[in-house]
């Protein structure tokens, strides 16, 4: 299949460097201390978190000095065009760990020893790129529960197909066996958080797609910085009101 037509656009109409459109909302679930909803094009994300509370298993903490942070990651059943049932808790389980160990480098933890974070994220539509909206929503909802953090922690993927390095992957592209690059950072401290790739490059082609995945990164975190700066003139306005 040619992902990419002589003109030199994608499946979806986009430019190898275009992202799909973003759509963010944050205080979507009102028993949460923070919630949000991330869009990704087509792939869509809910965060909910919970604390700092007291921790619930104190076998869990292995640092009284930091806060604990624990992340639950799911998809939907309805989440994909696949209607069976989705077997994913090996997969569950590594996203947590991946999401959680990424959330943890942006929360200043120490500022909340003996407590503990809850994250709870779910993935509503599934059209790639679900490990970055998941850390992208959480990003939104604990900046909506007001946990102190260094940075926003931001993530985006690029790939390779056709050899063309492509932007923002959909789940076509995702799935047609080319290499896949998961960038997370901290934008304003420019540091890496998360790398992931599932597929052997050589060195100069790699760079070239974590340069593009980190651009969107950026882009991302521009994006991220509108939306909680839209909710903090509204309830500015409420006050006033």
């Amino acid at each position: 299949m040619e992902y990419v037509n002589p003109e030199g656009l994608r499946l979806d109409g986009r430019r190898f460097n275009e992202m799909r459109q973003i759509v963010a909302e944050i205080g979507v679930v009102s028993k949460a201390d923070g919630s949000a909803v991330f869009e990704m094009g087509n792939t869509k994300v809910i965060a909910a978190v919970y604390g700092p509370r007291e921790i619930q298993n104190k076998s869990l903490q292995k640092n009284n000095d930091h806060a604990l942070v624990l992340c639950e990651y799911s998809m939907a059943h309805f989440s994909t065009g696949d209607r069976r049932r989705q077997k994913n808790d090996r997969r569950s389980t590594e996203l947590s760990l991946v999401i959680r160990q990424t959330m943890e480098a942006c929360i200043l933890t120490e500022l909340m020893p003996h407590s503990q974070i809850d994250i709870f994220l779910q993935v509503l539509q599934a059209d790639g790129g679900t490990r970055s909206a998941c850390i992208n929503a959480a990003t939104l909802a604990l900046a909506d529960a007001g946990i102190p953090m260094r940075d926003l922690a931001v993530s985006c993927s690029a790939g390779y197909l056709n050899s063309t390095p492509l932007l923002d992957l959909n789940y076509v592209e995702d799935s047609a066996g080319g290499a896949d690059v998961t960038v997370g950072v901290l934008p304003k401290l420019d540091k890496v958080t998360l790398l992931q790739m599932d597929a052997k490059l050589p060195m100069e082609t790699f760079e070239t797609v974590f340069a593009l995945a980190t651009e969107g990164c950026k882009a991302i975190a521009e994006r991220i910085r509108e939306v909680l700066e839209e909710n903090t003139k509204q309830l500015e306005y409420r006050r006033a009101a």
